[in-house]
């Protein structure tokens, strides 16, 4: 490999080096994700190829690193512009499940129980008592790539009139078209 890029211009090396270094931590935070949210296999076939692209990134550069900053320069671009990419693939593939609390009164609490029975969601409701007046606990549990559309329409609904707190979903079981 180090024959191949000698005879290759410096400057193309060191872009070939950020291209992967890019590529393989963009790998290695879908790889972290995966693992977090328990997709072992695809995380460890992830980290098999994370491992062969840092292997051929590191031979490349290791004995030219201390010589050459150019190319510890573009190493270092690589690696924050593929965690930026890592993160923001995560971000559109949405992997996982999410919890949404909604605080509602009991005309928006309406509009959303009918919205969530017309797209067939499960949900749970609770009577609860406001700092003014009477409010609902509205729980949902549904995949993580339908919470920005669901969020979007259920605000709609209540003209923005719902207080809502999302987080992530490491396990459940059971429930209404949530068996897992």
């Amino acid at each position: 490999m180090s024959e191949f890029l000698a005879s290759i211009h410096p400057v193309a090396v060191c872009f070939i080096v950020c291209a992967a270094k890019i590529v393989e931590i963009t790998i290695q935070s879908l790889k972290t994700c995966m693992m977090v949210k328990g997709q072992r296999v695809k995380a460890a076939l992830l980290g098999l190829l994370e491992c062969t692209v840092w292997g051929l990134v590191i031979s490349t550069i290791i004995s030219t690193l201390g010589d050459n900053l150019v190319l510890l320069a573009f190493y270092a671009v690589g690696y924050a512009v593929g965690l930026f990419v890592g993160s923001a693939l995560e971000g559109k593939i949405a992997l996982g499940t999410s919890n949404l609390q909604l605080i509602a009164n009991d005309e928006n609490t309406e509009k959303i129980i009918e919205y969530l029975r017309a797209c067939s969601r499960g949900y749970t409701v609770f009577d609860g008592h406001g700092s003014k007046d009477k409010m609902n606990m509205i729980l949902i549990v549904l995949p993580r790539r339908e919470c920005g559309r669901v969020l979007k329409e259920i605000r709609k609904l209540c003209q923005n009139n719902v207080f809502v707190v999302a987080s992530e979903v490491s396990k459940y079981a059971g429930g209404y078209g949530m068996v897992k």
